[in-house]
């Protein structure tokens, strides 16, 4: 029914629809741990803010797994070189996440101030530094990985983390923060009443105006200062390619060259300001606010998307090896079957998804947590 060059860009969407789920879902659980001791004022307004996404932060993390286990499946060479280079960053991002179970679960077994206090800490660093990690490491993609194939098609890393980390890299995560915490505020703003939902609008309002500004940072970089690739030339795009089969230029603004080939893509980062604009003004319609925040999200992450495409991993210290959705990707074969279950298993996860979420709309209360001191979170 597709060819191979059809099954490499179904895969590169999928991939794309995986991480817009995480982004989306969550993203708002990270953006709540990073703003726990911000909006929360006491120990009470605090559960509240944990209640509001402890029963269902573990499902959300499924499309974190799925789009980890498809990369490695669609791009085991992706995986690979990207997992090499940034190992201690990913590291740090899992320990970081360890907290978030932990802190879910024990916080609220001790009424000890500092027992408490230790997890609130534990739960916003859990929050914060995997959003900075995770927004870092779309922007060492654009900046490109040092790396490159010797004779054998063997990979060779030309560097480490401290190599690959850049002024960039770095905005990139503050772009993310700002994004996630946005949207967590805007969750919050949904979830909760009274004292707990003002501060979240405060949040809200500050946090859109920080990536705004961020977001705008981040853009302007791109399009005058960084380095971006270009693929020139390649080989047979329906065929089995080899990552050094194809010439690849470096220049000023390359990453911009899909926007201007192809105008509508510009919908995308459109998408990330206009959201957080809204958010801003319709910060007083919780529901509606939500959804601005999550157009917002969607579209940085598919802007990232568009501007990288066809690459998949660059390398800084060898341009023509870098890695692109045509020369990196699994055999046809493989590509196939996980078409297969994709269809079969992404309906499913949204449909329990949607079902869970029905299942606990509504706010979360003072009162709630008050009457139920240990048995919640």
């Amino acid at each position: 029914m597709f060819d191979y060059e059809t099954l490499k860009l179904i895969w590169w969407a999928l991939v794309g629809v995986l991480l817009i789920g995480f982004a989306l879902t969550d993203g708002f659980d990270l953006g709540v741990g990073a703003l726990l001791r911000i909006v929360g004022k006491n120990d009470d307004e605090r559960r509240v803010i944990i209640n509001c996404v402890g029963p269902t932060w573990d499902g959300n993390q499924v499309w974190l797994i799925l789009g980890a286990g498809a990369v490695f499946a669609a791009w085991p060479v992706v995986y690979a070189v990207s997992f090499s280079v940034l190992y201690p960053a990913m590291l740090a991002a899992l320990f970081a996440l360890f907290f978030r179970p932990t802190g879910f679960e024990y916080r609220s077994k001790l009424t000890s101030l500092q027992w408490r206090g230790f997890w609130d800490w534990a739960l916003t660093a859990g929050g914060a530094l995997p959003a900075i990690v995770f927004g870092a490491a779309f922007g060492l993609m654009l900046t490109g990985i040092p790396f490159h194939f010797d004779a054998e098609m063997r990979v060779v890393m030309d560097g480490g983390i401290l190599d690959t980390l850049s002024p960039f890299a770095i905005l990139a995560g503050l772009v993310s923060l700002a994004m996630l915490m946005m949207h967590g505020a805007a969750f919050l703003n949904v979830k909760t009443r009274a004292a707990v939902q003002t501060q979240a609008r405060q949040a809200l309002r500050f946090t859109a105006i920080a990536f705004i500004v961020l977001f705008a940072l981040a853009g302007y970089w791109v399009i005058y200062h960084l380095q971006g690739y270009h693929v020139a030339t390649i080989g047979n795009m329906n065929a089995g390619l080899a990552p050094t089969d194809k010439h690849v230029v470096m220049a000023v603004g390359a990453w911009m060259q899909n926007f201007y080939d192809m105008p509508w893509m510009w919908i995308a980062p459109a998408m990330g300001f206009v959201g957080a604009l809204a958010a801003i003004v319709l910060s007083a319609l919780p529901v509606t606010a939500f959804l601005a925040t999550g157009i917002s999200v969607t579209g940085v992450v598919l802007t990232a998307g568009f501007a990288l495409f066809p690459f998949m991993l660059p390398s800084s210290s060898m341009a023509d090896h870098s890695l692109t959705v045509w020369d990196s990707s699994s055999s046809e074969h493989s590509l196939w079957l996980m078409v297969v279950a994709a269809v079969i298993f992404v309906p499913l996860i949204l449909a329990y998804t949607t079902w869970v979420y029905r299942v606990l709309r509504g706010p979360v209360l003072v009162e709630d947590v008050r009457r139920d001191e240990y048995g919640m979170y």
